[in-house]
């Protein structure tokens, strides 16, 4: 099973952030992703609930639909906003997932500056022998994806 979790403070308003997180068609900007589009359109809001993006990257195919998007809104005591994207990979070559978590959560900070903790889980189904190594390689490349895509939102 893989189990990614980053964390990371953005000197960024929280909206700015969402933005350009939800922006899927978008991701190919981003360091080693090659391609990204929207497939279908989301119910309410175009990257929202619905939503099925196709990302491209390192060989693989991924299709992740948006299950919870949750723009920045006050918190219960009024001070700091929250928001919340979450998906789940539908389809994915050449290795099929079985994704049971992905969830990005944005929380202000400050005016200008936003938490972000992007969390995904889940396993290669095959079973193949060394099954645990590629589990372990999703990990590790995740992990650097979505810290290198956090970085390139704080410094662009």
């Amino acid at each position: 099973m893989f189990n990614i979790s980053v964390e990371r403070k953005i000197n960024k308003p929280i909206k700015d952030v969402f933005e350009i997180l939800a922006d899927h068609a978008n991701y190919k900007k981003f360091k080693g992703v090659d391609e990204s589009s929207l497939i279908t359109t989301g119910i309410t809001y175009p990257n929202g609930v619905g939503a099925i993006r196709e990302i491209v990257a390192n060989g693989a195919t991924l299709h992740e639909e948006i299950v919870k998007y949750e723009p920045p809104e006050m918190s219960a005591s009024n001070t700091k906003r929250k928001a919340v994207i979450g998906y789940k990979i539908v389809y994915s070559k050449p290795l099929p997932y079985k994704h049971e978590l992905g969830e990005v959560h944005l929380s202000e900070i400050g005016t200008n500056t936003t938490y972000v903790k992007w969390i995904s889980k889940g396993t290669i189904t095959t079973p193949i022998l060394g099954k645990w190594f590629f589990d372990k390689q999703i990990q590790k490349n995740g992990s650097r994806a979505f810290g290198s895509i956090l970085k390139y939102i704080d410094t662009h």
